[in-house]
């Protein structure tokens, strides 16, 4: 008689904890058979998994390998060059250079030189070591009172409550110590944002938390109460991020503490909506109008706006809104759709926004082809974590870098994929305070210097190494790429980059000929 495999498991269990209990020396066992066999009867008897039910017990085997699946494959299967979002090489050059340690690599590199994975910037016979040792870059148009000399690398939005008490800490005491800025994120300016008192650059979403009625409208009073404190230094408005464009997002309310309900001025236990749309403005010229009462509510300070590229004539709307009310930002912040969130759908993640190369050219083609570059600063944010992918940046018409992910590396982030669990293992993306004790503030604070300082002098070596006076000195002509498996070329046989005036004096010439002219100052639908 053949025993069907949904009963073999059951009856070896029963068997066996007879066994155990008529011989003595072994009714020890009996208390772990016990719960076994319960456990393996529940799996016989229950309805909702067929795998339990046919395979008693070896199928719980499944749940514990899928678990450790992702920390095998980071520790034991995963080669230098693998692993996503960030592989392992991109991980431990953020590590060594957080820690002090040694971020030299031997033999060469492991990258196909004649593949579309490798491209290079062009060094030259005559280095610059006469370069300057540090660069700041003055963000503050003509309107603004109090301009911001900004470091050229910068920690990029991460709020409170999506990040632990201690990592908004370390991350700020980081900042103070190396003398660049730390942007809140749309959680608003914590209390943990004020212990050290690094530069703020205070991030508001659709949701204005820190500053808004109890209908979730914006509040002016409100936000100049924080708004010109001496920390915040430039007030960013975010209208996308590349890991979920377009997208709102709720906290739900068993997460929302009453630190968190202080902080963004919601009420605890409360659902926190963060909508999807802002009801601030709802034209380009509403925006830029917008812009003009932040500054003017934070005391002359820097005002500017953060999106990920979704609609170019979008963005070639806000430009004729530029033009036609003489209203400029002080900056843009390209976020690339490589961008990293604690959570976001996947649809959204893996299909919607414009990386941030192409993202970051076609701002730099708006501002540039309407004579609006000399009054507009650009960052850009997405993925950046090495000087060289700052060279690229500012090769494409960067004027300084944003990174989020990357400092998380610094203060001990492990890539364990658990953001949105709220068990994140090193105490960076969680609330729960044992998790979070075990990221000593004062020790994570000097790997966040630490990393951005040696971050900014690999910058440095590759500013001489191609004989510039600065960064901004690199564009388009310097940085190669493969067009195809038997040709290579600067990235402007590869992409059109306008010149001054040009979108103005003849857009039919250009690639945004279609965009630039469904665009409207008057709102961001299509005109046709």
């Amino acid at each position: 008689m053949t025993i069907a495999p949904r009963y073999a498991v059951p009856l070896a269990v029963v068997a066996l904890t007879a066994a155990c209990w008529f011989t003595p020396s072994w009714r020890w066992a009996l208390w772990l058979m016990v719960p076994v066999l319960l456990l393996t009867l529940w799996d016989f008897v229950q309805g909702r998994h067929a795998l339990r039910r046919n395979y008693p017990l070896i199928a719980r085997v499944r749940w514990l390998f899928e678990d450790l699946r992702p920390y095998l494959r980071a520790y034991i299967v995963e080669g230098d060059r693998e692993g996503r979002p960030f592989t392992v090489e991109e991980r431990s050059l953020v590590y060594a250079r957080a820690k002090g340690e040694i971020d030299s690599h031997p033999m060469g590199t492991e990258l196909d030189v004649y593949s579309d994975e490798y491209e290079w910037l062009g060094h030259s016979i005559a280095p610059n070591e006469k370069a300057p040792k540090d660069w700041r870059v003055k963000i503050g148009g003509r309107e603004c009172s109090k301009p911001y000399e900004s470091a050229l690398l910068n920690i990029s939005a991460m709020s409170f409550g999506s990040l632990s008490a201690n990592a908004i800490e370390a991350l700020n005491k980081g900042a103070a110590m190396g003398g660049f800025a730390h942007d809140t994120g749309e959680g608003s300016i914590s209390p943990y944002h004020r212990t050290y008192g690094g530069d703020l650059i205070w991030e508001l979403g659709s949701g204005y938390f820190g500053c808004r009625h109890q209908d979730g409208t914006f509040d002016p009073d409100l936000f100049a109460e924080q708004a010109q404190s001496d920390q915040v230094k430039m007030v960013e408005i975010k209208l996308s991020q590349g890991a979920k464009p377009g997208h709102g997002g709720v906290l739900p309310g068993p997460k929302v503490t009453k630190e968190i309900a202080e902080t963004r001025k919601v009420e605890a236990g409360k659902d926190c909506l963060s909508p999807a749309a802002h009801s601030a403005f709802s034209t380009p010229i509403e925006l830029l109008e917008w812009i003009v009462q932040l500054r003017e509510l934070s005391g002359g300070k820097p005002a500017g706006m953060k999106l990920c590229v979704g609609q170019p004539h979008e963005v070639m709307a806000i430009v004729k809104a530029m033009i036609e009310t003489g209203i400029t930002p002080d900056f843009i912040v390209v976020d690339g759709a490589e961008g990293g969130t604690g959570a976001a759908p996947q649809e959204l993640t893996d299909n919607v926004g414009m990386p941030l190369r192409e993202g970051l050219m076609l701002v730099r083609n708006a501002l540039v082809g309407a004579n609006l570059k000399d009054r507009v600063r650009i960052g850009a944010s997405g993925k950046v974590h090495s000087g060289a992918g700052m060279a690229r940046a500012f090769a494409l018409g960067a004027d300084w870098c944003n990174a989020a992910r990357a400092f998380m590396f610094s203060l001990g982030c492990v890539q364990s994929m658990k953001c949105h669990t709220g068990e994140c293992p090193t105490g960076v993306a969680t609330q729960s305070f044992w998790r979070q004790r075990g990221l000593v503030v004062e020790d994570k604070a000097e790997r966040v210097a630490r990393f951005q300082k040696e971050t900014l002098k690999a910058l440095r070596e590759i500013v001489v190494s191609m004989g510039y006076d600065s960064p901004w000195d690199l564009n388009q002509h310097d940085m190669y790429q493969r067009i195809d498996s038997a040709k290579a070329g600067p990235l402007d046989e590869v992409y059109r980059f306008l010149k001054p005036g040009e979108l103005l004096a003849d857009p039919d010439s250009t690639p945004y000929v279609r965009a630039w002219k469904v665009a409207r100052a008057d709102t961001f639908r299509r005109v046709f």
